[in-house]
């Protein structure tokens, strides 16, 4: 991980509430340094509004006394509170079948290719950002569809421990994006609270993990697909360009990495061969 030395504050001087409400460019340059630290993602003057009222959220939350308390408490390792800090920053965008050209390909091509080439019928994909699940349950199904019998696990990681949570317990209040047949093979109940449950011919396929991507990888085997979408975004180049050569080594010789529709290899020296769109074979 980046080694980042994140400046001690000035303890919080008095004045009125208005004022400790305002997050100083000290408050600003600490938050945006230990986020960086953390996680890797970079926040730039432009996200400013962004971190003010996702910050402020846990202020309130907390019923402290503004930004420069709230950044003294995460400099004094107040309980927990860094990693709720982390989760509040993360971005967690899905859905189901999001960017649907890749399930697509997942299903006429990559498929179809690993039946060919794993005899074992020995499958491994990994969901890496995998949010509230979506992505992954997508994933699930497609394969579930295709490969039934097959000996095959997703893992699915995410920095994030909250949205973990809702993703292992498998409930969602809208199947947006999943086709009809699908929603009767591997969505049909609802429980209690009204909410649509993931059925266990797709649950018992998924391992959510809790993963920082910047921090050592404890994954040993080769996967056969990698899908990390809409991250590279929050990351600078140099971090991008690591992570992509850490994705290389970790798939196997004709595997596919699947990255986000804004996203792009082009700019790198790496080996990667561009098959589809946002879709890279080793």
């Amino acid at each position: 991980m980046t080694n980042i030395v994140i400046p001690l504050l000035y303890s919080e001087t008095k004045g009125d509430t208005l004022n400790n409400m305002c997050m100083s460019d000290i408050d600003f340059h600490y938050l945006t340094q230990l986020v960086f630290s953390q996680s890797g993602i970079v926040l730039g003057e432009s996200k400013r509004d962004m971190l003010y009222a996702r910050v402020m959220k846990r202020i309130r939350y907390l019923k402290i006394n503004g930004f420069s308390a709230y950044c003294q408490l995460l400099q004094d390792g107040y309980s927990g509170e860094l990693n709720e800090f982390i989760n509040a920053i993360t971005t967690n965008l899905t859905g189901f079948f999001r960017e649907r050209y890749h399930f697509d390909f997942l299903q006429q091509v990559a498929l179809p290719d690993f039946k060919r080439n794993n005899p074992d019928k020995k499958l491994r994909i990994w969901s890496a950002g995998c949010s509230t699940g979506q992505e992954a349950y997508s994933i699930a199904m497609t394969i579930e569809n295709q490969l039934r019998y097959w000996d095959a696990k997703i893992l699915a990681t995410d920095l994030d421990s909250k949205v973990l949570s809702h993703a292992t317990a498998g409930y969602y209040d809208d199947l947006a994006g999943i086709a009809i047949d699908y929603r009767l093979q591997y969505c049909p109940d609802m429980n209690n609270s009204h909410q649509y449950v993931m059925s266990e011919k797709v649950r018992q396929l998924i391992a959510f993990k809790q993963l920082n991507l910047l921090a050592k990888w404890p994954m040993k085997g080769q996967f056969d697909a990698i899908f990390c979408r809409n991250v590279f975004i929050y990351f600078n180049e140099e971090t991008t360009k690591k992570l992509v050569q850490r994705f290389y080594s970790l798939l196997k010789p004709g595997g596919y990495l699947f990255i986000g529709h804004s996203e792009s290899l082009q700019r790198f020296n790496t080996h990667f061969s561009l098959v589809g769109q946002t879709i890279y074979q080793r």
